[in-house]
């Protein structure tokens, strides 16, 4: 059975998608860009602002799933421009430091025209 997440602590969903379902011990969390869960705003205006509040909004998505970033065993990252790489792996892990699988690439635009979006998989049972 699918179990939908659905926390007022992370970002609410911007079309028709859920914050993160989870199938067995999966879970599949949507890519989180760094908005404010209470105002819905855009945080930050460089790589490392907006990647700490995608961090953050990630952090939440586990925390009601009773997991946390020991958990996810792959993430899928997107960032606006390729000179941010660096600067975006010095947030990135702090928070990621088991090391799961990535892939990261640069795409032409965001939504909001935000600078980066993560999702993630994760793994109750890690």
């Amino acid at each position: 059975m699918l179990k939908v997440t659905k926390t007022e602590k992370a970002p609410a969903a911007i079309g028709p998608y859920s914050q993160a379902v989870g199938f067995g011990d999966l879970l599949f969390a949507s890519g989180q860009i760094p908005l404010d869960p209470a105002t819905g705003e855009v945080v930050g205006t460089n790589i490392e602002e907006q990647a700490t509040q995608v961090m953050k909004n990630i952090s939440a998505i586990l925390e009601a799933n009773d997991i946390d970033f020991n958990n996810v065993i792959k993430t899928t990252c997107f960032i606006a421009n390729m000179s941010d790489f660096a600067k975006f792996n010095e947030v990135y892990a702090k928070y990621f430091i088991s090391n799961p699988a990535r892939s990261c690439v640069a795409v032409k635009e965001l939504p909001k025209a935000v600078l980066c979006e993560v999702e993630v998989i994760a793994c109750k049972n890690v």
